[in-house]
C-alpha cells in the first residue's frame, strides 16, 4: 500500500508547548471556579446555620408548625410563611407552565412570519429584565383594580367554598401568585423554546416521512424529545418563584395567619425577611435566619429534584 501523501507539507498539526500550557491553565482555572462555587454555597449555608442555631436550639421542629410570630414575647413559628411560599409558587406554576410552553411552541415553530416571530422572542426575553419592584407597582395600580370585580363575583357566588371564602381586598395570595406567574413566564418560555429549537431536524423529517401530521410530529416527537429541557426550565422557574421577594412583599398583604382562601392575605419567607430583618435583634435575628435556612433548603430541594427528574427522563428516552 502506497504511503499517504501530505497535500499540505507546509502545514503542521502538532500543538505547540504554548497552546498546551494555555489549555492546561484554562482547565485548572475552570476547575478552581467550579470548586469555588461549591465552597461559596457551603460557606453561605454554614453561616446561615450558625446564625440560626439559637432558634433551632429553642424551637426545634416546632418552628415548622407554629403560626405565631411575636417578637415581643420571643415566640416564633414559620408555618404561615412556609405555606405562603409553597402555595404562591404552586399557583404561579399552574398558570405559567401551560402559557409558557405554548408561547415556546409558537415561537419555535413556523406558525408566525419571521418578521413577527423574532420581535416576539425579544419581547419575551425582555420581560425577564423588568425589575420585580416594577411588577409590584403594576400589580398594585393596574392588575389588582382590574381583577377586583371578577374576584368579588367569585367570592359572592362561591364564597361557601373555602378557596373563595375571604372577601378580596386587592392584596392577597391570588394577586401575588398571578404576578409571580408573569415573572417566571419568560424563564419557562425561553428555556422551553431553546429545547424545542435544539431538537435534531432529522427527527421531524423522519416523522413526516412516516406520514405524521404537523401536530402529531409536534406532540409525539418534538416535545417528548425536548421534555428534559422543558422540565428543567419549569423547575428553575419554581426556584425563582419561591425566592422572589419585592413584588410578593408588596402584594401578598404580609398577614401572619394561614388561610385556605386564595383571597386572604398571607406571607412568604422572603417577604418576612424583607419586612423584619432590618429592625430585628436578639432571638428574632436567629428566627429569621432559621426561616432563611428553610428557604435555602427548599430551593436546594427543588434543584436536586429537577436534576433527578431530568436524568430519569433522559434514561427513559435512551
Amino acid at each position: 500500500m502506497a504511503p499517504a501523501v501530505d497535500n499540505n507539507p507546509g502545514m503542521s498539526y502538532e500543538r505547540t508547548q504554548t497552546a498546551r500550557t494555555v489549555d492546561s491553565g484554562f482547565k485548572w482555572v475552570t476547575t478552581i471556579f467550579a470548586f469555588g462555587i461549591v465552597v461559596t454555597l457551603l460557606a453561605i449555608a454554614l453561616q446561615v446555620g450558625i446564625d440560626a442555631f439559637p432558634a433551632i436550639q429553642k424551637f426545634g421542629l416546632s418552628f415548622f408548625t407554629g403560626v405565631r410570630w411575636n417578637p415581643v414575647e420571643d415566640i416564633y413559628g414559620a408555618w404561615t410563611q412556609i405555606y405562603g411560599t409553597l402555595v404562591t409558587a404552586f399557583i404561579a406554576l399552574l398558570i405559567a407552565v401551560p402559557i409558557g410552553v405554548g408561547v415556546a411552541i409558537i415561537l419555535s415553530e413556523d406558525f408566525l412570519p419571521s418578521k413577527v416571530q423574532q420581535p416576539l422572542v425579544f419581547l419575551v426575553e425582555l420581560l425577564a429584565a423588568i425589575p420585580s419592584v416594577v411588577f409590584g407597582l403594576w400589580g398594585i395600580f393596574v392588575l389588582a383594580p382590574f381583577l377586583q370585580g371578577p374576584m368579588t363575583w367569585l367570592h359572592q357566588t362561591f364564597g361557601w367554598i373555602p378557596l373563595f371564602s375571604t372577601p378580596p381586598t386587592g392584596r392577597g395570595i391570588y394577586i401575588a401568585a398571578i404576578i409571580l406567574s408573569i415573572m417566571i413566564l419568560p424563564i419557562i418560555s425561553s428555556i422551553s423554546r431553546d429545547s424545542l429549537v435544539g431538537v435534531n431536524p432529522s427527527l421531524r423529517q423522519a416523522a413526516y416521512g412516516l406520514g405524521a401530521t404537523r401536530w402529531e410530529t409536534l406532540f409525539q416527537v418534538i416535545i417528548p424529545t425536548a421534555i428534559s429541557g422543558i422540565i428543567g426550565g419549569v423547575m428553575l422557574a419554581l426556584g425563582r418563584a419561591m425566592g422572589e421577594t419585592m413584588a410578593v412583599t408588596m402584594l401578598i398583604g404580609n398577614a401572619n395567619r394561614p388561610s385556605p382562601s386564595l383571597f386572604a392575605q398571607g406571607s412568604t419567607i422572603s417577604a418576612l425577611l424583607a419586612n423584619q430583618f432590618a429592625e430585628a435583634s436578639g432571638l428574632q435575628v436567629a428566627a429569621l435566619m432559621y426561616a432563611a435556612l428553610i428557604l435555602f433548603g427548599l430551593t436546594l430541594l427543588v434543584n436536586v429534584l429537577a436534576e433527578v427528574v431530568v436524568r430519569k427522563v433522559e434514561i427513559k428516552k435512551l
